[in-house]
């Protein structure tokens, strides 16, 4: 590969720690080729790896328990097939996201991959860390528009699934199993996707305040049952609202769809005016289409806020709806920044259980004196915070116990829980709680139901144990939670 591109200096392998654990070498591979013949190397000498992009999601899931060496994919950033007339595209897991969506803006389509970190963000590490967006309400998630992907295996070997084209029926869709997979099945090197139009005409956006929860979900309910279909439909608790209020994403602000400056140079997200109440709970809402389209939904999202009886409403326009929709994207992000230890948990639950667990997070937070935050997306994923105002031994045993109460709790609703992001310590205290609380689970139900517990996981390490047998590829990298 040549010495420019295998870095073994102390402060390069830093660069791509993973919860403090450093690898001894970085290597940037520049083909699909040269990542397998890595793979084998690795392989042969029994060595571990993890692939990696940017980096802007490194700290998602646990700390490895092995890592030899850290995978640079940048380099694989080519766009080698893309068919307009078609809507599908193929394009390398090292390119990034902004860069992708600017190509495609010229033909007014998109990929509504709108994620946290969004400018810095790279295809491959979109893919593999699961992340959502917003847009999931209206598009859905990669799941539903992911094609077909290229990669290699545990043993060295360069493997496709799926296709170019969306009616690919050929195979299995193994492809959709490298999502949210952290690197731990593969090395994703090409990817394939079915695009979308970019939004017509012009895009608006609403946020109906409220002085309790219930008025959102009330809210929410109301749309959902309307013929409306709104592009996002997120609600925001205070604590969160207040965030946004008063902070500006780290991450440099770029353009996302038609009509905004792409020229203009990477700058901030504008600040949010006196029409937010960051003391209330909030239902956001964006929306597009013709002028028309956009008046009927402005009327009717007014009428649907007064009934459920909103303290206030506003229509935010093409200077204004960035404001709170960037700010929505780039939720996780700002939450990590708000806090020397966030712990966030990505939960899944019905929408109908909401009202019961927003009231249940609340009292386990205010239980422990601990500073918490929410947003909940529409199809029922809600991502909770947990934002402790110092790191000491008082602050990791609350935290601890909370952990602990917010995964039976989730449990015990028929739901599930994930520990996105937490510090690296706490992390491996959870992993070891959360074995405990399945054993306890277990124990009480009938010896034929306590496979059932956690649905899959026996499938997982099949499926791991398949696609990378001798365990090389980020080992102990699985999200933990029940």
């Amino acid at each position: 590969m040549g010495a420019s591109r295998v870095l073994t200096d102390a402060v390069s392998c830093a660069n791509y720690a993973v919860d403090e654990i450093q690898p001894a070498v970085v290597a940037k591979p520049a083909s699909a080729e040269e990542v397998a013949e890595i793979v084998r190397f690795a392989a042969l000498e029994k060595l571990a790896l993890i692939p990696c992009g940017n980096r802007t999601k490194l700290a998602i899931g646990l700390p490895p328990s092995r890592y030899d060496i850290a995978l640079d994919m940048t380099a694989l950033n080519q766009i080698p097939h893309y068919d307009p007339g078609d809507l599908t595209l193929s394009a390398d897991v090292g390119t990034p996201l902004a860069k992708l969506n600017a190509l495609l803006l010229d033909h007014k389509q998109f990929l509504p991959l709108l994620v946290p970190w969004y400018s810095l963000s790279t295809l491959g590490g979109t893919i593999a860390s699961g992340i959502d967006s917003p847009l999931r309400q209206f598009y859905g998630t990669a799941r539903d528009f992911l094609i077909g992907a290229e990669f290699v295996d545990g043993t060295g070997h360069l493997c496709k699934s799926g296709g170019r084209v969306v009616k690919n029926v050929t195979g299995y869709d193994l492809h959709k199993l490298l999502i949210s997979s952290l690197g731990s099945l593969a090395v994703i090197t090409r990817l394939n996707f079915r695009t979308f139009p970019t939004p017509i005409a012009g895009s608006r956006g609403f946020v109906a305040s409220f002085p309790n929860a219930e008025g959102a979900m009330a809210l929410r309910r109301a749309i959902a049952d309307s013929s409306l279909t709104p592009l996002t439909l997120d609600i925001v608790s205070p604590e969160l609202a207040q965030i946004f209020a008063t902070r500006t994403p780290a991450a440099p602000e770029t353009a996302v769809f038609a009509g905004e400056n792409r020229d203009a140079a990477q700058t901030s997200l504008p600040p949010i005016d006196d029409w937010f109440n960051p003391r209330e709970w909030q239902l956001c809402a964006a929306f597009a289409g013709t002028t028309e389209v956009l008046d009927r939904y402005a009327r009717e999202l007014t009428l649907l806020s007064e009934k459920s009886r909103a303290s206030s409403t506003a229509i935010l326009g093409d200077t204004t709806r960035p404001a709170v929709w960037g700010r929505l994207r780039e939720s996780l992000s700002m939450l990590l920044e708000a806090s020397p230890a966030t712990i966030i948990f990505k939960i899944s639950v019905l929408p109908s259980h909401h009202a019961a667990l927003f009231t249940n997070l609340q009292q386990i937070a205010a239980r422990a004196v601990l500073p918490h935050a929410l947003v909940a997306r529409a199809g029922g994923t809600v991502y909770f915070a947990l934002l402790p105002e110092s790191v000491n031994e008082d602050t990791t045993t609350r935290l601890m116990q909370s952990i602990t109460q917010i995964f039976v709790l989730v449990f015990a609703t028929g739901g599930h829980s994930s520990l996105l992001f937490a510090p690296p310590a706490l992390k491996q205290r959870t992993t070891a709680r959360s074995k405990q609380l399945v054993a306890s689970a277990s124990s009480r139900l009938p010896a034929n139901s306590r496979t059932d517990l956690i649905p899959g996981v026996a499938q997982m390490r099949r499926l791991k144990s398949a696609f990378d047998p001798q365990n090389i590829f980020a080992p102990g990298r699985f999200t933990g939670g029940i």
